[in-house]
């Protein structure tokens, strides 16, 4: 049975409550002028995913935040797009978390693979609500 974003967000909703977190989910205004800065159109579920939880603290990774201004903070999508850049990652995936030099990536058949400083792998999931679900919550 296929895992569905909305469930998933319920899962991370329910392991760190919302109310306790500090930092602001982005708009859909925020997520437009990422959209922009970074040349991709974000899918539909990884706009739901920021704009829901991408500000929980859950597991051992935390996905890539849009920030307010400058690109500066640690763990901004902008910052994190150039290090991957730089890593080697190619151009049109689309990193939405870092761990440890490695990235987990939406690649444009809407999978999220796996990128390994090394080179990539062939370690993928079907799509952003499994990753959540699997890698980030379940920490697997």
């Amino acid at each position: 049975m296929a895992i569905s974003i909305e469930d998933v967000i319920d899962e991370i909703n329910q392991a760190d409550d919302p109310g306790g977190r500090k930092r602001p989910l982005p708009d859909d205004g925020l997520i437009k002028e990422y959209e922009k800065d970074t040349g991709f159109t974000f899918p539909e579920d990884y706009k739901l995913f920021l704009k829901s939880v991408s500000n929980a603290f859950v597991g051992y990774i935390s996905p890539f935040t849009l920030s307010v201004g400058a690109a500066s903070d640690y763990g901004d999508l902008r910052v994190g797009l150039a290090e991957a850049r730089k890593a080697g990652v190619p151009e049109d995936w689309l990193p939405v978390c870092e761990d440890n030099g490695d990235f987990y990536c939406i690649v444009p058949d809407g999978r999220v693979r796996f990128w390994d400083h090394n080179g990539s792998t062939d370690e993928s999931w079907p799509n952003l609500a499994t990753w959540a679900k699997e890698v980030w919550l379940e920490g697997g």
